[in-house]
């Protein structure tokens, strides 16, 4: 390992580190906050709610998203459900159409303009008090809405995420990403704490309406339109908070060309918004989501692209110098990949990278315990830890490029080839 990779791989398993180990203490110092109620709550009052479904080409799954709001555990007097058609090229509106008959939903059909304009025109038939989405492709469970509107009690809560759990995974790729969701419901409520939530997920992200009626609509915001009004958020102070057990179950791509496809969209998207918003970026005065999430979120797309670019290097090495030993001495009992476990115990490389995956898994445990599951490890698990990550740097290269070129990822595309 050459003098300057070795500086540039320390600097960034250091920085990977350390923060595994920020969560962690968090986690020490917080697990005590963390509500995970598992029997039905009784708020102290019930606001309106006003819930927006913008939908294109999801004729499969639409009717189960809207029966999974119909059976919410929620005063139907005060849910109103606004379906919205985003110019559907299949039957998709016909569908909604089948509930347009009951009292509080509402069923409209626009020409295709993109989700977020999708979920604007529901803002703007919205008169509730509360206001959120759900993708068309998610259900949610039945207790969830009372548990998300009890954390607005606090009167400085403007926004709550759910914990985002994959619906029956099938194949290896979604049992992978099984694993994935569970460590971000960790994740995702430890930045909670710390203030620094960079998206408010459309699998129902509940929001005051303040926070339109204030901040405005929506807006494309490079096809991730749920980065962007967090980060918008921010910018205003406004708090956003996580209910661990409000659990919604999404479906998640079942191919690698799908998959590479929404991950293209995401990191695209995340690296765009953070250049937008770079006037967050190691601000105090914008607290976690400028010191933290977003140079952090940076160091780690970094991170895998190097560590990956480094081995496909090192590979390449080996394998050349192996073939000119090969052919220099010819074929001996020493000719074989070895791996030379002093030489990583002296670099404290392999010390690095089991601390590292260590809490990796200690996130992934306690995710899975905040989703009601029964904890442990699974042979899923290392798909995720090892499988799963040799295939990040393939999107996370792409989306660099066209973040350089700003070709932007198509949202109707990806929702085509579903």
């Amino acid at each position: 390992m050459g003098a300057v990779h070795q500086t540039i791989f320390y600097i960034l398993a250091f920085l990977s580190l350390y923060l595994q180990v920020f969560l962690l203490v968090t986690f020490l110092d917080r697990k005590d906050d963390i509500l995970i109620r598992r029997k039905p709550i009784k708020l102290k009052r019930y606001p309106s709610v006003t819930v927006i479904v913008p939908c294109f080409n999801e004729e499969k799954t639409i009717s189960r998203t809207v029966k999974s709001l119909l059976n919410l555990n929620y005063p139907m007097d005060k849910l109103e459900i606004i379906l919205v058609d985003d110019g559907s090229t299949d039957n998709t509106y016909n569908v909604l159409k089948t509930f347009e008959n009951i009292k509080n939903v509402k069923v409209f059909h626009k020409e295709n303009g993109g989700k977020h304009t999708a979920i604007n025109l529901g803002l703007e038939m919205a008169t509730s008090e509360l206001v959120g989405g759900l993708d068309s492709d998610s259900f949610v469970h039945h207790e969830s809405l009372k548990r998300i509107v009890s954390f607005f009690e606090d009167k400085e809560t403007m926004a709550v995420c759910p914990s985002i759990i994959v619906h029956e995974p099938k194949n290896f790729l979604q049992k992978a990403q099984k694993a994935e969701y569970d460590m971000s419901i960790y994740t995702k409520k430890m930045f909670a704490f710390l203030g620094g939530i960079h998206v408010t997920p459309g699998p129902f992200s509940i929001f005051r309406k303040k926070v339109f009626d204030t901040l405005g609509p929506y807006t494309k915001a490079h096809n991730t339109d749920a980065q962007e009004i967090a980060l918008r958020m921010h910018v205003a102070g406004y708090k956003i908070a996580h209910c661990p057990d409000a659990y919604v179950y999404t479906i998640t791509p079942n191919t690698l060309p799908k998959l590479y496809r929404q991950r293209l969209r995401w990191l695209y998207g995340f690296i765009k918004n953070a250049v937008d918003y770079r006037k967050l970026w190691l601000r105090p005065k914008y607290g976690t989501v400028g010191i933290l999430t977003l140079p952090f979120g940076m160091i780690s797309l970094w991170s895998l692209l190097f560590l990956f670019t480094f081995l496909v290097v090192q590979g390449v090495n080996l394998a050349k110098s192996k073939i000119l030993e090969v052919q220099a001495v010819g074929w001996t009992q020493g000719s074989g990949v070895g791996f030379e476990w002093f030489y990583m115990k002296t670099e404290a490389t392999l010390f690095i990278l089991i601390a590292i995956y260590g809490l990796v898994v200690f996130g992934l445990l306690m995710g899975r315990r905040m989703s009601g599951e029964k904890v442990g490890l699974r042979m899923s698990d290392l798909y995720f830890v090892v499988v799963y990550r040799l295939f990040a740097p393939i999107w996370i290269m792409k989306a660099m490029w066209n973040s350089i070129w700003s070709k932007e990822s198509s949202w109707t595309y990806e929702r085509k080839v579903k």
